[in-house]
């Protein structure tokens, strides 16, 4: 007698990359569990559609997706951040949702389809997150052949004014430095060239695991893993300690490529922003970079329109911005999440001034990246390439100095 064949299962993501790695784990474990794997929604039995919520305009685009999954009939699993946060709201307003899946409880997948499959609509969701997969857990990777995030850390001990990130993921745990150097062995097997390393605060790295922050320690120990590229994403500058400068440039493979996340640059918006440390750091912080890695690559996001946000303390950021010229800058107007500090603050901006600010300080920063661009104009550098055009044999890569967003 032939066995019952199991479910199909298909994965729209959504949100960063943190998220992606959740994804790569999901669909890992379901195809050891025996699911198959369908790239087109339209023909799996069940799609999971992993969400974001940190701020309104992505829990829009989740909600749409949603809907239109719906709307074909599809039995949807909702896991990610948006589950995470509205739980049984979802469960209520979608009927043809059959589980949710916090940020905490991906890796119990198969058990929840499973269940699903019996006729059970179910709810996985344990209040506060504390599970983080490791170089044991299934992973099916998403990304071009070339090129793998690695998550050192899951969750945030900061408690920034304007973030939910805390309440969504949890309390920092970081993996084991001997975790993350054998899942990067094992993706340099598999050919990958570039492996980026991304948590909440990656500066922050072994703080909980460790009783102190370990990153120039896992910096060295990657060091000795045969990936030309590593790459660090989200460096809060007071982590950058001249320890961790110096692994940077004494280390081959770990690319002087430095995202900061400095939200703003006014002590007194970084104080109303629950970030005081950093407004006294900033400038002696970027300076000592500069000093310590000539070549480094600087990229940093800023939010404009904070509650209370002058206009002297936006031309101040728009200042900063021209003295530092980063090589890589995002902007985002601020967004008024329910649950944050910030949401409850006076003084809030309206919406057509922020978008003014982030319109005035993008523009700046485009006239600065085409001036960084020009700089590089006739050099010759290492590119890895990611796709070729199937028609013209045209090859599409990055060098160093190029994110992967």
């Amino acid at each position: 007698m032939t066995a019952a064949l199991k479910p199909t299962v298909a994965i729209a993501h959504l949100g960063c990359e943190k998220n992606r790695v959740d994804t790569e784990h999901m669909l890992g474990i379901l195809a050891q569990a025996g699911y198959g794997i369908e790239n087109d929604e339209t023909f799996a039995d069940y799609v999971i559609v992993n969400t974001c919520s940190f701020i309104e305009e992505a829990r829009r685009e989740s909600v749409r997706t949603l809907v239109e999954l719906a709307d074909l009939g599809k039995r949807v699993v909702i896991a990610g951040c948006l589950a995470q946060h509205f739980q049984e709201e979802l469960l209520n307003e979608l009927p043809e949702a059959v589980a949710i899946v916090g940020t905490g409880d991906y890796h119990k997948i198969a058990e929840v389809i499973a269940r699903a499959e019996a006729g059970e609509r179910v709810m996985a969701v344990t209040a506060e997150p504390t599970y983080i997969a490791d170089e044991t857990t299934p992973r099916y990777r998403t990304t071009h052949a070339a090129m793998a995030y690695v998550r050192v850390a899951e969750g945030c001990d900061y408690r920034c004014a304007f973030c939910i990130i805390p309440h969504l993921r949890g309390n920092q745990r970081s993996r084991s430095i001997e975790s993350i150097v054998q899942e990067c062995e094992r993706l340099a097997d598999e050919g990958v060239k570039e492996a980026i390393l991304i948590s909440q605060i990656t500066t922050n790295y072994g703080q909980d695991r460790y009783g102190q922050p370990q990153l120039a320690e896992l910096l060295h120990a990657l060091g000795g893993v045969d990936i030309p590229w590593v790459r660090m994403h989200y460096a809060y500058p007071t982590g950058l300690t001249p320890k961790v400068l110096n692994v940077i440039r004494d280390t081959p493979n770990i690319l002087p490529y430095l995202d900061l996340p400095l939200q703003h640059a006014h002590p007194d918006v970084l104080r109303a922003m629950n970030r005081p440390w950093q407004g006294r750091v900033n400038d002696r912080v970027i300076e000592h970079i500069k000093s310590a890695l000539p070549e480094a690559v600087m990229r940093t996001t800023f939010i404009v329109g904070f509650p209370g946000e002058t206009d002297a303390h936006f031309e101040s950021l728009l200042e900063f911005v021209a003295r530092h010229r980063f090589d890589h800058v995002g902007v985002f107007p601020f967004s008024c999440e329910e649950g944050t500090a910030a949401a409850n603050l006076p003084d809030q901006i309206p919406e057509k001034i922020k978008r003014e600010r982030r319109d005035r300080l993008m523009a700046l920063q485009q006239e600065l990246s085409y001036q960084k661009n020009q700089q590089e104009v006739g050099k010759t550098v290492p590119v890895l390439i990611e796709q070729m055009h199937p028609e013209t044999g045209e090859l599409i890569g990055r060098s160093p100095v190029c994110p992967r967003c």
